[in-house]
């Protein structure tokens, strides 16, 4: 089993695409530059590639200081690897926010219905009238060209320099609970206040994803540090264990994205 016996079964397709990507480098001495990866997905890199390798390094950018979505570089130890690197571009569009309500749903879903793959996306932002979003440099002139309106909205791609990003830090809460077990359905059922026909639901319903997959399992276990999110009722993490009570229930650390 080795390396797969600490990852869940559906990682173990990423896993072997790294290890191909790190054995790609070591060979050739030639960097390697990735799509965007999600929060996991980094984590995954980091793990498999590591900062303990003396002979390869892995740096990570999104774009901003608190970039959920970012591209990896794996690398001889020696490169020195910059910002520009990443081969980002940040693009920015207009819309009349009191007769039209976008959501980052929207403009996701406006950018993947021209055929593009997901991973050539970044983060997405929004406010009081502007959007941007974060995509790569090689794929920013067809979406320049094509992405021409987003629900009812007529827009215009421009260029944007990083320094006019316009992100802000997440806020998270972290709160203790107790759960009965780390099963899906316990533990959306404890985290959003939900009755357990609700959680079941909402999960075979699609509506639920853990570590950005949707997930529509309700006895799916989770473990620490993974990330869920609810259609509707936001992101939420399960941040660590610290035992059981004296009931054998589970004392977990979670936080809820505010």
């Amino acid at each position: 089993m080795g390396i797969y016996q600490h990852f869940r079964k559906e990682e173990h397709a990423f896993i072997d695409q790294v290890l191909s990507w790190k054995e790609e480098v070591e060979r050739s001495y030639q960097r390697k530059l990735t799509d965007f990866l999600d929060p996991r997905e980094q984590q995954i890199v980091d793990m498999l590639v590591g900062t303990e390798n003396d002979d390869l390094q892995v740096n990570q950018f999104g774009g901003g200081h608190y970039s959920e979505r970012k591209r990896a570089i794996i690398a001889p130890y020696y490169e020195e690897i910059e910002h520009i690197d990443y081969q980002l571009t940040l693009l920015e569009g207009n819309y009349h926010s009191k007769f039209i309500t976008l959501t980052h749903r929207d403009i996701m879903g406006s950018f993947l219905s021209l055929g593009v793959k997901r991973q050539t996306l970044g983060d997405i932002y929004l406010k009081d009238g502007r959007f941007q979003i974060i995509t790569t440099t090689e794929i920013s002139p067809f979406i320049k060209t094509n992405l021409t309106s987003i629900k009812n909205a007529t827009i215009q791609l421009v260029d944007k320099p990083f320094d006019d990003l316009i992100e802000t830090e997440k806020n998270w809460l972290e709160q203790s609970r107790t759960i009965s077990s780390l099963r899906l359905d316990n533990v959306l059922k404890e985290i959003y206040n939900l009755s357990r026909k609700d959680a079941v639901d909402y999960i075979k319903k699609n509506n639920v994803k853990v570590n950005f997959k949707v997930v529509d399992e309700p006895s799916f276990q989770l473990r620490e540090s993974d990330m869920l999110s609810l259609r509707g009722k936001g992101r939420s993490k399960l941040i660590s264990l610290e035992g059981k009570t004296r009931k054998n229930r589970l004392r977990a650390i979670i936080a809820i994205l505010k």
